[in-house]
């Protein structure tokens, strides 16, 4: 794992492409409003040091972004975030529901709290209910 500037984390085992977690990482920077027009990105170069990957791949990611218009390149001035926001993968998305989905159940599950229990939690939580309640068990 390794982690710069822009907070990347890759996973090598989790067998998404190194490239496509780097497009996915920048997006969800974009997103989340922690990239914002105009915001440079590090060189391609500096970046596959930091990373210690091979430059192509940071090339292939930042092509990838500023063919969605994503990213804007300025020859001699570097690379930035264009004005366009990418639109998320529906599937992506999906994923990362499931994921923290999943964390959530687990930590649920050790606390002791049942299937139904966890439903009636969530659902006192969405109406705004949520209090220090206990869960059984």
């Amino acid at each position: 794992m390794a982690e710069t500037w822009l907070g990347f984390s890759l996973d090598t085992a989790n067998g998404v492409p190194i490239y496509r977690q780097i497009i996915r990482q920048i997006e969800n920077g974009v997103l989340s409003g922690r990239l914002t027009t105009g915001d440079r990105l590090p060189t391609i170069r500096s970046l596959a040091v930091d990373l210690k990957i091979n430059p192509n791949t940071i090339a292939k990611a930042y092509g990838e972004l500023e063919i969605r218009g994503i990213l804007a390149t300025q020859v001699g001035s570097g690379t930035y975030i264009a004005n366009k926001r990418p639109e998320p993968e529906e599937d992506a998305l999906k994923a990362k529901i499931r994921e923290a989905l999943g964390r959530f159940m687990r930590e649920m599950r050790d606390l002791g709290a049942d299937k139904g229990e966890i439903l009636r939690l969530v659902g006192e939580w969405e109406d705004g209910k949520a209090g220090g309640g206990r869960t059984k068990g």
